[in-house]
């Protein structure tokens, strides 16, 4: 298409209060969701206590990254609610390369939808792009955490 004619096809540019009407109501969209990990993490707070979380969490590098991967992997959900729930558990005395790695794959890796994914991109392309994302995970949960500790 020529410059003229792909001036004519431009979509008009969206007003105030339509860009703030959809604004908003992806906001409110996102308050169960918001609401109900507030809920769970208190939820946990009371049930799980600081003792039990580390003895599951050894403070050790490797054993930390797998067990923060597989339950990430385990619990997936929206990369807004991992910031607070891993602000969370950072509160709670769990190690910088659990809560990376958890989440990471609280957002990489699905457990829960493989059958989905697999009907619909095909089971090798799931599988091999689950195994990849899992062991990038922990790659980059290590890797993180190094950084963050040689900055402080």
């Amino acid at each position: 298409m020529a410059g003229p004619e792909k001036e004519k096809r431009k979509l008009p540019k969206p007003s105030f209060p339509q860009i703030l009407k959809k604004t908003s109501l992806a906001f409110l969209a996102m308050i169960p969701m918001l609401v109900s990990i507030i809920g769970l993490v208190g939820l946990l707070q009371v049930t799980v206590s600081p003792e039990r979380l580390s003895s599951v969490f050894s403070g050790n590098a490797l054993t930390d990254t797998l067990v923060g991967t597989l339950s990430g992997a385990v619990a997936q959900g929206n990369p807004v609610v991992s910031y607070l729930l891993g602000g969370e558990l950072l509160a709670q005395g769990i190690s910088l390369y659990a809560v990376s790695a958890f989440i990471l794959s609280w957002v990489t890796l699905g457990f829960i939808h493989l059958p989905v994914e697999a009907e619909v991109l095909g089971f090798r392309f799931t599988l091999y792009r689950n195994v990849s994302a899992f062991f990038i995970t922990m790659l980059v949960a290590v890797l993180s955490s190094f950084t963050v500790q040689a900055l402080t």
